[in-house]
């Protein structure tokens, strides 16, 4: 039940410098996803991570392109627990043959990140 809440392939008028495409997905909390005690598990969070940045890989792009994940790396840095988590992803270098981005996963519940991830694509 991901949702995509936002995704930008062209910077806004008040864009800063370094500004990045990319996209927010929404993962809503479901006790599937969890450990004991509602802890969501590290294998929904870094599933997150992957398709966020597929999707904003393709708000780069601008369309459809062939991708296969080639590494993720994913620094898990506190458990989430009976919340919805956030995951903005953002393509650090779109090239012809690889793109890199980064992913931060927040609890939606206090806004503080509980993962970052890096990641790597082959573009097909």
């Amino acid at each position: 039940d991901l949702s995509v809440v936002g995704f930008e392939y062209a910077p806004p008028a008040n864009a800063p410098a370094d500004w990045q495409p990319g996209a927010v997905l929404r993962m809503p909390f479901s006790e599937r996803l969890c450990r004991h005690g509602g802890i969501v598990c590290g294998q929904a969070l870094m599933a997150l991570a992957d398709t966020a940045m597929v999707i904003a890989v393709l708000a780069a792009n601008r369309g459809y392109r062939p991708m296969t994940t080639v590494d993720q790396t994913t620094h898990f840095m506190r458990p989430v627990a009976q919340s919805d988590v956030t995951a903005d992803a953002r393509v650090v270098r779109l090239g012809r043959t690889m793109s890199f981005g980064r992913v931060t996963l927040s609890s939606s519940a206090d806004n503080k990140p509980v993962a970052m991830v890096s990641s790597a694509f082959a573009m097909l």
